[in-house]
């Protein structure tokens, strides 16, 4: 998986994870494109334990991907259904207040 974690002035933070295998894609499903960008999931892959970490505290999370998503079940930050799917892959935002 890849993982950012995006700073606002505000001091707020967005937690972005995505797979492996979709950075640097587009995905579609009619008129919604997402793209996968190394801007927005980063650079540098992470492991699992460090996405975790990176998740469990944070206030605004996006996630894209079967693995990622199943981490997110698997914490308990979202239920089975508590994703929609662009095309065949897994997507979900998360924002605690």
């Amino acid at each position: 998986m890849y993982l950012k974690v995006h700073r606002t002035p505000a001091g707020d933070e967005v937690v972005a994870v995505c797979d492996r295998e979709l950075l640097d894609t587009r995905i579609q499903h009619g008129d919604i494109e997402i793209h996968v960008s190394e801007a927005f999931y980063g650079k540098s892959p992470a492991t699992p334990e460090e996405v975790r970490t990176a998740l469990r505290y944070a206030g605004n999370v996006n996630l894209i991907g079967e693995r990622t998503i199943a981490l997110a079940i698997e914490m308990g930050l979202i239920g089975t259904t508590g994703f929609i799917r662009i095309g065949s892959v897994p997507h979900a935002q998360i924002i605690r207040l």
